[in-house]
C-alpha cells in the first residue's frame, strides 16, 4: 500500500498526516497495532484490524477494541491541537463490523489547556516495564487520574489494603494459567523479543529485567529469553499505585469508550511525569476478570488494570509506517 496523505475536510494533507501519527502512537496488546485508517474527503475513518488480532490471549478483541479506543482518542486530541473540531460518531457496526468510528474534522475550536497537555505527551507516553521508584503518587494526582478516565465515561478503582493482597494473588494465578498453555507461550514468543529493525512487537530493548518467582507484583517478561538478569538491590518498587480501569458495561461501545479512558488516564499520568505498565493477564483470563470484578465491588467491567509510578526513561516502541496503515477512499464510490 502506497497510499499518498491528502486533505481531510478543514485539516491540510500534511496535518492529517501529523495526526495520524499521533493516532498510531497509542498502545496495544503486544504493540500489535491493530487499526487500520481510511481517508475520505471529509472523514477519518477507523477501522479495527482483525488481522492483527492476538487471538489466544485475547480471543475476544477486548484488548483490541482497548488499542483502537487509545487510538481514537490520540486522533481526537491532535484534531483539537489544530484548532479545529473533531465531531466523532460511532456508526452501528452491522454493515461493516470493523468501522469503530467516523471522524469528522470541521470548523474551529481552539484547543483548551487540558487538550494542549495531554496532546503534547502523545509522543512522550511509554509503556515502562522497569522498575519504578519506591516515591508514592500523591493524592492529588491520583485524584486527576481518576478525572481523567470519568471525562471519558469511566472510573478508575484504586484498590487498597486488603483488597491489593487478593489482587496479587489473582494476578499469580493468572500468569501461571497462561504459561501452561502452550498456544498462549508460543503466542507470547511470536510478539516480544524483537529485532531492532521490527515494525511491531516488543523489541528486546524495551523489556523490563526477568521476573523473580518471589516478585510481589507479576511482570511478564517480555524479552523473549533475552531479559537482562535481575540486580540484587534494584528490584521492582515492593508498593506500586496499582489502578483498574472500569467501565459501566461490557458493550463493544463501552470498551471502545473505556480505551479512550485508558489512554487519557495513560496521557494525563505523562503529563505529571509518571510512567505505567499493564498487568494484563487479569483481563485476559476469564476467571481472573471474574474475580476482579467482584473485587473492586461489582459495579464496574474491568478493563485494564495498570501499574503506575516514577521511573527512568525507556525507548520508544516501534511503530508501523502510515503508508501500511492508511487506506484512501476508492476512485469510483457509489453513494446511495
Amino acid at each position: 500500500m502506497n497510499t499518498p496523505i491528502r486533505a481531510v475536510g478543514s485539516l491540510a494533507a500534511e496535518r492529517v498526516r501529523e495526526v495520524l501519527l499521533a493516532a498510531t502512537a497509542a498502545p496495544s496488546l503486544h504493540n500489535s497495532q491493530p487499526w487500520r485508517f481510511r481517508c475520505t474527503p471529509d472523514a477519518i475513518e477507523l477501522h479495527a484490524d482483525r488481522s492483527r488480532a492476538v487471538p489466544v490471549a485475547d480471543p475476544d478483541d477486548r484488548e483490541l477494541l482497548l488499542a483502537c479506543g487509545a487510538a481514537l482518542l490520540n486522533l481526537r486530541l491532535a484534531i483539537q491541537m489544530a484548532g479545529v473540531q473533531a465531531d466523532v460518531r460511532m456508526p452501528p457496526g452491522r454493515s461493516q463490523p470493523d468501522l469503530l468510528a467516523v471522524v469528522r474534522p470541521a470548523g474551529r475550536r481552539p484547543a483548551t489547556p487540558t487538550c494542549v497537555g495531554l496532546a503534547g505527551a502523545i509522543h512522550q507516553r511509554r509503556t515502562n516495564r522497569r522498575p519504578f521508584q519506591p516515591t508514592p503518587v500523591p493524592l492529588p494526582v491520583r485524584n486527576q487520574l481518576r478525572q481523567a478516565a470519568e471525562a471519558e465515561r469511566a472510573w478508575l478503582a484504586i484498590p487498597e489494603q486488603p483488597q491489593l493482597a487478593k489482587l496479587r494473588s489473582l494476578l499469580e494465578r493468572a500468569h501461571q494459567v497462561q504459561f501452561a498453555d502452550p498456544a498462549f507461550a508460543a503466542e507470547w514468543r511470536y510478539w516480544t523479543g524483537r529485532d531492532l529493525d521490527a515494525r511491531d512487537g516488543v523489541p528486546a530493548r524495551s523489556c523490563g529485567p526477568a521476573r523473580e518467582p518471589q516478585d510481589e507484583w507479576v511482570l511478564r517478561n517480555f524479552g523473549g529469553g533475552s531479559a537482562k538478569a535481575r540486580v540484587s538491590g534494584k528490584d521492582f518498587e515492593p508498593e506500586p499505585l496499582i489502578c483498574v480501569l472500569g467501565s459501566f458495561q461490557d458493550s463493544l461501545s463501552a470498551q471502545l469508550h473505556a480505551g479512550m479512558a485508558m489512554q487519557r488516564v495513560l496521557l494525563t499520568a505523562t503529563t505529571a511525569g509518571l510512567s505505567a505498565s499493564f498487568l494484563s493477564q487479569a483481563i485476559e483470563v476469564p476467571a481472573a476478570r471474574k474475580e476482579l470484578r467482584a473485587l473492586i465491588g461489582g459495579g464496574l467491567w474491568p478493563q485494564a488494570v495498570l501499574r503506575i509510578g516514577y521511573g527512568s526513561p525507556v525507548p520508544t516502541t516501534p511503530r508501523r509506517p502510515l503508508e501500511e496503515v492508511v487506506e484512501g477512499e476508492p476512485a469510483h464510490t457509489h453513494r446511495g
